[in-house]
């Protein structure tokens, strides 16, 4: 579980940072703290250890990889910059590698998956 933990750590600093480089250049600002609902999962895993954390950081890594994984593929899909539009397809690419990987975690440690084809996404803000 640790090794899956700091993949992602490793896996999504690099793709903030990619991201940013984006977003820079195309002059747009990104947020510089989380949003409350982020926050407080953060606080509610601090709070856990041991088999309790693991479930809850499973059952939320679960929900947020689809929830990305719909988001990027709708923004992949749509006319864009092409320099935005490049960083979203490796984007999605590595994001769907974390949602396969976190759905077999999940599965193994009998963590309910979300529905298919659930509830569709708002689109995602364009930058």
């Amino acid at each position: 579980m640790k090794a899956f933990g700091q993949k992602m750590v490793d896996d999504h600093t690099r793709l903030n940072n990619e991201m940013a480089a984006v977003a820079d250049s195309m002059g747009v600002m990104l947020p510089k703290t989380m949003n409350k609902e982020d926050q407080a999962e953060f606080d509610k895993l601090n709070a856990l250890s041991g088999s309790d954390f693991d479930m809850e950081y499973l059952s939320f890594m679960v929900k947020d990889h689809h929830k990305d994984l719909r988001e990027f593929r709708m923004e992949a899909a749509s006319p864009t910059d092409p320099t935005l539009h490049d960083a979203v397809v490796k984007a999605e690419s590595v994001i769907h590698d974390h949602t396969v990987m976190v759905d077999k975690l999940a599965r193994a440690k009998g963590v309910p998956m979300p529905p298919r084809g659930g509830n569709r996404p708002a689109p995602a803000p364009a930058l």
